[in-house]
C-alpha cells in the first residue's frame, strides 16, 4: 500500500495540470539572441519573469538540450505580444532523438496578433515523443519580413 500524509489545506494536485518538467535541471538551452532583460530562463521557468524576448528581429530559434533523452507527453507553448503591431507570426516545434538523426516536425502554426484586441496565443499539444534528444523551437515574428522581434512568454513540457 502506498501511503501519503498531508497536512491540513494541502491543495490536492489538479488532474488537468500535469508535473511539468525541471528543463533547468535537465537540459541545456542555445538562443539565437536575447534581451537582457527577458532572458530564456524567464519563459522555461515559471515565476521568473516577464518571458524571452529576442534582442533582434527576424527568425530566431530556440533549443533545449537534454542531457539524457526525454519522453515528451505534452507541450505548452504561450507567446504575448502586448505591445507590438500587427502582424503574421509563425512558428516550427521540432524534435530529434539525438545524433546525426535528422529533426522530425512536430507542428508548423501561423497565428495573427491585432493589438489591442488578439495579444495572445496559446498551443497545448498532446503528443507522445519517446527518446526526445533535442527540441528545437523556430520563431518567424512577421511572415511578411518585418522588423519584429520574437518573444515567449512561457515553453512547457511534461
Amino acid at each position: 500500500m502506498r501511503k501519503q500524509i498531508v497536512t491540513q489545506g494541502s491543495p490536492e494536485p489538479s488532474p488537468l495540470e500535469p508535473d511539468w518538467l525541471d528543463l533547468e535541471q535537465l537540459a541545456q538551452v542555445e538562443v539565437t539572441s536575447e534581451e537582457a532583460l527577458h532572458p530564456i530562463e524567464s519563459a522555461l521557468m515559471s515565476g521568473t519573469g516577464l518571458g524571452w524576448r529576442s534582442a533582434e528581429s527576424g527568425e530566431q530559434t530556440i533549443r533545449l538540450l537534454f542531457d539524457v533523452p526525454q519522453r515528451i507527453k505534452r507541450i505548452r507553448l504561450l507567446f504575448d505580444e502586448q505591445f507590438g503591431r500587427g502582424r503574421t507570426q509563425e512558428f516550427v516545434l521540432n524534435w530529434s532523438p539525438g545524433g546525426e538523426q535528422p529533426y522530425r516536425e512536430i507542428v508548423r502554426q501561423q497565428y495573427n496578433f491585432s493589438p489591442p484586441d488578439v495579444t495572445s496565443e496559446v498551443e497545448d499539444y498532446v503528443v507522445d515523443l519517446n527518446g526526445v534528444a533535442v527540441l528545437e523551437l523556430v520563431i518567424i515574428p512577421d511572415i511578411s519580413g518585418g522588423l519584429a522581434c520574437a518573444s515567449l512568454a512561457q515553453l512547457r513540457l511534461a
